[in-house]
């Protein structure tokens, strides 16, 4: 099953998304990735409701990708930045540990579109997916065109599919279990 596109139903609600950019070299009003990942978003129709930059600490990276988790109003989490191979780039090492379950496959299919975009010096990007409880988080390259090419290709085609998928273990009850409840 491919999908290339965003779902096309308005009655369907877009998942709100909660961004963070990590680099000691940039600030929240020089930050090209984020304000590139902000305008994608609004552009189609997401909310954000929550975007943060932060140096490249673990412990900070952690923490503000924790409390995004945590928040009603976000349904999925994008990072961006601190994923390649300096000494300081710790945002896959902040954010694996938070994770219940791994999208594996994200970061092959990014290798992919990057290395078609970009030739072989997409050899030290690194990417990660997965779930943390019900919230699916994507930690993203630093570089505007990367991030570019990880939303729309990627992440936005699939994120409110995602999300209902990573929500439903929590919010489907078991009938059987209902009942069960009901009769007590």
């Amino acid at each position: 099953m491919e999908t290339t596109e965003p779902d096309d139903d308005p009655e369907e609600e877009l998942p709100g998304v909660g961004v963070v950019t990590i680099a000691t070299n940039r600030s929240l009003t020089t930050d090209a990735a984020g304000e590139t990942i902000e305008g994608i978003l609004e552009e189609r129709g997401f909310e954000v409701p929550m975007r943060e930059h932060v140096g490249a600490d673990h412990d900070k990276v952690q923490s503000i990708v924790s409390r995004m988790v945590d928040r009603n109003d976000v349904e999925l989490v994008l990072t961006s930045g601190a994923t390649s191979i300096e000494p300081d780039d710790v945002t896959l090492q902040a954010v694996r540990p938070l994770l219940d379950k791994e999208l594996p496959t994200f970061n092959d299919l990014f290798s992919t579109l990057a290395y078609d975009a970009f030739g072989s010096r997409v050899i030290a990007a690194r990417t990660l997916a997965g779930v943390s409880g019900d919230v699916p988080v994507f930690c993203l390259p630093g570089n505007r065109d990367a991030v570019r090419l990880g939303l729309e290709k990627l992440v936005l085609p699939e994120a409110t599919h995602l999300v209902t998928l990573a929500s439903e273990g929590e919010t489907v009850a078991d009938p059987e279990i209902e009942k069960e409840i009901e009769d007590e």
